[in-house]
């Protein structure tokens, strides 16, 4: 017998939170390379979507097609990002913040409540709530990982012919063995954060690393 889901919520149980509902949610906090990017989603109460989900727990086919869906159906959409310049200059935390900000700020039709996926929200004057495991309990912030999941691996896909032999179509940036072995043997691109340990390490002669260690 095959098993149904109920549909995600457009918000959680409570006082209104007002007339039009966003979402937010970003991608790409745990990757050593590439842009942080967000999206914020207006979707339409009275034109569902069916099959939203977080994204991590969809196939990359249904992911897809849901990416087309949400542009067609929701009220609105907005993508936006922090650089890897942002991300080493402000740290992932900060440009996480900064991005799904600038997502929620470019929204056509500008929302009444945000949710945000996690356990925090940017500093701004839109009334908000942080919601943890967001993605996988509200609909507004399930389509808004959808978006930005999908543009983000496409654009990782696009820059490996660009930077090649890191493998960045198939982990995405994330630290995978394969990742880091490629690290050691090619050193940081221009698109990795030099912020992050295992980059920095990267950069560093094999010679200055052991004296790193000894005098620790």
């Amino acid at each position: 017998m095959m098993r149904t889901h109920a549909p995600l919520a457009l918000f959680l149980p409570g006082p209104a939170p007002g007339r039009r509902i966003a979402g937010t949610d970003e991608v790409g906090r745990g990757p050593l390379a590439g842009d942080v990017l967000a999206a914020a989603v207006l979707l339409d109460p009275e034109c569902p979507i069916v099959g939203l989900k977080d994204s991590k727990q969809l196939s990359e086919a249904r992911r897809e097609a849901l990416f087309e869906t949400i542009q067609a159906k929701a009220l609105c959409w907005s993508i936006a990002r922090a650089s890897v310049a942002e991300i080493d200059t402000l740290n992932i935390l900060h440009a996480s913040m900064l991005a799904m900000q600038r997502a929620v700020e470019s929204l056509a039709i500008q929302p009444d409540f945000v949710y945000v996926d996690g356990n925090r929200a940017p500093r701004w004057h839109y009334p908000c709530a942080a919601v943890v495991q967001g993605d996988s309990r509200l609909a507004p912030i399930a389509a808004a990982s959808i978006l930005a999941k999908v543009t983000r691996d496409r654009e990782m896909a696009e820059l490996e012919q660009q930077y090649p032999g890191y493998g960045f179509a198939k982990h995405k940036g994330y630290p995978t063995p394969e990742h880091l072995a490629a690290l050691q043997r090619l050193g940081p691109s221009a698109i990795h954060r030099k912020s992050f340990r295992p980059v920095a390490l990267a950069g560093v002669p094999s010679e200055g690393r052991i004296a790193s260690s000894d005098n620790c």
